[in-house]
Formats: structure tokens, sequence, C-alpha cells
């Protein structure tokens, strides 16, 4: 077992995790810092890919940019959080085990690591340019560009929405 297999399992379970995290919270300020972690959790499997540009781009763009955009139109909109979480509620032990048992698996894959791998240079020459800002502009702009396009229009439209429902509140 490999440590980027190890790697894998971790990030695809936590974005698994994080994802259900938006969904099942009442809260949306949990949701939306949930949603955060699912985006860095993204990055990392992008770097597994060694699509480094993307996985940077991933975490300025998405779980910077436009996560301050929601939670400014979440305190917009007046949605506070849930002051009545008690001390030693549910989530918070499921928190700690997970974060305990994550760590735990990160030593052990850590442990087995080999001292020097041979085969990992052909393999990095056949994925130089994946990744690169040149392939990502090209397919960004030459193939995806009008779902580009839309999705920064469908932001757009949402985040002015939310200011026109909150208008009469201000």
């Amino acid at each position: 077992m490999s440590a980027e297999f190890v790697l894998f399992w971790v990030f695809a379970i936590a974005t698994a995790m994080s994802a259900l995290g938006v969904i099942v919270t009442k809260n949306p300020i949990a949701s939306a810092m949930s949603l955060v972690a699912t985006f860095f959790f993204l990055a990392g499997i992008y770097v597994l890919l060694w699509a480094h540009t993307v996985a940077v781009l991933q975490v300025m763009v998405y779980a910077g940019a436009i996560m301050v955009l929601f939670l400014f139109v979440i305190m917009l909109l007046s949605l506070g959080e849930d002051t009545s979480m008690t001390k030693f509620s549910p989530t918070r032990i499921i928190g700690g085990v997970a974060t305990a048992g994550l760590l735990a698996a990160l030593v052990l894959a850590f442990r087995k690591l080999p001292e020097a791998s041979t085969g990992w240079a052909a393999s990095v020459d056949q994925l130089k340019a994946f990744g690169t800002l040149s392939q990502l502009g090209d397919v960004l702009y030459k193939q995806w560009l009008f779902p580009f396009e839309a999705v920064s229009l469908l932001l757009l439209v949402a985040i002015v929405g939310a200011v026109v429902v909150a208008k009469p509140r201000i």
C-alpha cells in the first residue's frame, strides 16, 4: 500500500463526510464551514493527481473568494449561530474520535513508507504538463468556456438575489 493510496482514501472519505455535513447541518454558518472543508479536501485530491495549479486555484477561488461571499450573504440575512450547544455534544465527540483515528492512520502510513522510490521518477516525467496553467487555460477557455461563464453568471445572480431578499430588512 502506497502513501498516495492511503492519502487518497483519507481525502476521499473526508471530502464525502464534509459534503454530507453541508447537507445535514442545520446551522448555515457551520454548513458553510463544512463546504470550505470540502473544498480543501478536494484540493488535496488534486495535489495527489499532480494538478498543483488546480489545487491552488481551488483553495484561492472557492475556499477563499466564493465562501467569503457566501458568509457575507449569511451575515446579511442575519442567520446566526445556534448558541445552545452543550459542552459534550455528540458531534464534538465524533469529531475528536475521527481526528484521533486520522492521526493514527497517517502515522501508520508514514511508518510504512519506503526510504527511496525508484519507479516514481518515470511517472513524474509523464505528468509534467498535467495541471499547468497553460493546459488549464487551453481547456478552460477553449473547451469549457460556456459552462465557465454560465457558472459565474449563476453565482452573480445568487448573490444579487440574496441582497434583494435581505434589502427590506436593512
